[in-house]
């Protein structure tokens, strides 16, 4: 390259610089932070929705929307009902083949194997694995419903993916 290609390059590269420093320090930050605000109509419309209007949007998305206090009814009738049935069945029949019975609470970002190490931890599956690829065979992996769900040993993989899983 000849010489003076190479300080014509430099010197573009210098005008350039130059240029960007002055507009950077130059520019009224006032005018950059009004412009990351939304304006005052989309802020109005925000405010404006109601509760109604919020759970029907998110159920519409596919969430379960439930106050706290139902979730904890639910919670306690689910415990209840493990607590009474277990007692009973012990009670009843010692002799036959021990039943599990879990309360299980699926989140929002779980995944199918998450669950089948739950259910594996529970003692309702033998392999959390084998659970997840009846998962997948099924093809419902990813309509996981969040929310808390009581499922037992008596139950077979696919009524087990069906209390758990959309369809």
């Amino acid at each position: 390259m000849k010489f003076n290609v190479v300080s014509s390059f430099a010197a573009g590269i210098l005008l350039a610089t130059t240029i960007c420093g002055a507009v950077y320090f130059t520019d009224d930050p006032a005018i950059t932070k009004a412009a990351d605000k939304p304006a005052k109509s989309e802020q109005q419309t925000v405010a404006q929705l109601t509760e109604t209007d919020m759970k029907e949007k998110l159920l519409a998305a596919g969430y379960v929307v439930q106050p706290n206090a139902e979730y904890d009814k639910a919670l306690e009738a689910a415990k209840k009902a493990a607590s009474t049935s277990s007692a009973a069945s012990t009670a009843n029949n010692n002799s036959k083949k021990i039943a599990y019975r879990a309360v299980i609470s699926v989140t929002q970002g779980m995944t199918s194997i998450d669950v089948g190490k739950m259910l594996e931890k529970a003692k309702i599956v033998p392999d959390d694995f084998k659970f997840s690829q009846d998962v997948e065979k099924k093809g419902v992996e990813k309509n996981l419903r969040p929310g808390t769900f009581v499922v037992d040993t008596e139950m077979t993989y696919d009524q087990i993916i069906a209390t758990i899983f959309k369809k």
